[in-house]
């Protein structure tokens, strides 16, 4: 069958004032865009410092016939799109000879599987998975991957024991001695997605970025005469999706101005509100709107960096993360570690919630989206690496706890998820197999 049907490009953007917006997938984009054979594939990761209260992480029962834990509790309504994975290590992350420094290592090999060295100026790791997969959906998207955190971004200098900063400020690594900056900034990250793209002088950017005229404001007389071209239902997504951007650039703008007005005193960056669930919030919502616009199709976000001393007072943890992970199975301690743990499930469902609401394709986001959710420390007082707080999401036959023995590599899943999204790979870091449980994309 040939069709003959006039469609738009996959890659349509609306153009205005050095501003570049992509549209998310219409039905006007189907002929065109069914010349690609499969579903649009993408990958997520969410990492989780400082590691977990283990038994209450850790469902009860194993395959479909498991309940889940006081932590995990707030992911019920997603059940059917999630697995819990058990028995999961990184060995590669113990010591092996080189004594403290397992936050580093913690994140440092999360996505490698690889030793990293002990060095606060020579790097030396593997090329992580979501850039193996990065470098597979490249030719299809503006951005190749996007690395998002909510804590400092430095990858300069020691952090820990001897490690160099980069180990614990991102997940990321391009090639085994070159790591990619992870951005707290929602500002910044909303203009590489959407901004100024004549000039990089940042002098030129900073102009740009104090206009007070909107992005969409730029590009409004292109919107009208696309629409005028759309059915009903294209026109409804055009209109849900721009009143998304909308509203971010917004909530963005609001930051900046309460940053300045709020803590003149602190050295913070414009854009980064000084509430965290304002910032993760907007971190989550500009994830959604790279995955819906097609802009990237591999994204990693670090709750925190390893050994965050974040504190969370508003939900009744004043002191700093980090030393109240260090425990000592003091119930008290240990009850506001949970507490964390929760919290930041509770931020990770109201995402989810949005990408399953988000129509894409014959589905919605969260069903052609993989989500790994992890961290790299297992016991937080004792820094084991295993077994890990490991779950998917999204793309994936869910309602399981898979249960697998003690030290099977978590460079097994990762492979495997590799695979299923359509990137053949035969290795990864310390990788030993495959896993046929996890059914296909």
């Amino acid at each position: 069958m040939i069709v003959t049907k006039k469609s738009l490009s996959r890659r349509t953007v609306l153009r205005g004032l050095g501003t570049a917006v992509a549209l998310p997938l219409l039905d006007a984009m189907i002929p065109a865009f069914a010349a690609t054979p499969g579903t649009v594939r993408r990958l997520g990761v969410v990492y989780h410092p400082n590691g977990v209260i283990y038994d209450q992480w850790l469902p009860t029962g194993v395959g479909a016939d498991y309940k889940l834990s006081p932590t995990l509790a707030g992911l019920e309504p997603f059940r059917d799109k999630l697995i819990v994975v058990t028995g999961l290590y990184s060995d590669a992350a113990e010591a092996l000879g080189d004594g403290g420094g397992d936050h580093s290592r913690a994140s440092g090999t999360y996505l490698t599987g690889v030793h990293v060295k002990k060095s606060d100026s020579v790097l030396e790791n593997g090329i992580s998975m979501d850039q193996i997969a990065a470098k597979a959906f490249d030719r299809d998207t503006q951005l190749s991957s996007l690395q998002l955190t909510t804590d400092d971004n430095s990858l300069v200098g020691s952090c820990d024991l001897g490690y160099s900063c980069a180990y614990s400020s991102t997940l990321s690594w391009l090639t085994p001695t070159l790591p990619l900056m992870s951005e707290n900034n929602p500002r910044v990250l909303f203009a590489r997605m959407f901004g100024s793209s004549d000039s990089t002088d940042p002098r030129v950017r900073a102009v740009r970025l104090k206009q007070d005229r909107s992005l969409l404001d730029s590009v409004n007389d292109r919107v009208n005469q696309l629409q005028r071209k759309l059915g009903r239902s294209d026109n409804r997504k055009v209109d849900d999706y721009l009143t998304s951007l909308r509203d971010v650039e917004r909530r963005i703008q609001k930051a900046e101005e309460q940053s300045a007005k709020q803590m003149p005193e602190v050295a913070q960056p414009a854009g980064i509100p000084d509430n965290f669930e304002q910032h993760v919030r907007l971190l989550y919502d500009l994830q959604l709107l790279a995955y819906q616009s097609d802009l990237t199709r591999v994204i990693t976000f670090m709750y925190g960096r390893e050994q965050t001393g974040r504190p969370y007072p508003q939900i009744g943890v004043p002191e700093p993360h980090h030393p109240v992970t260090h425990h000592q199975n003091d119930p008290v301690k240990m009850e506001k570690c949970t507490r964390i743990q929760r919290y930041h499930i509770a931020l990770f469902a109201e995402y989810l919630e949005k990408l399953k609401n988000t129509p894409d394709g014959d589905g919605s986001l969260l069903d052609h989206t993989i989500l790994l959710y992890g961290g790299g420390i297992s016991n937080s007082d004792r820094h084991t690496h295993g077994p890990l707080p490991t779950l998917l999401l999204g793309a994936v036959k869910g309602g399981r706890h898979l249960v697998y023995p003690e030290h099977t590599p978590l460079t097994n899943l990762q492979l495997t998820l590799l695979n299923k999204l359509g990137v053949p790979a035969e290795k990864l870091g310390d990788s030993n197999g495959q896993f046929t449980e996890l059914s296909a994309l």
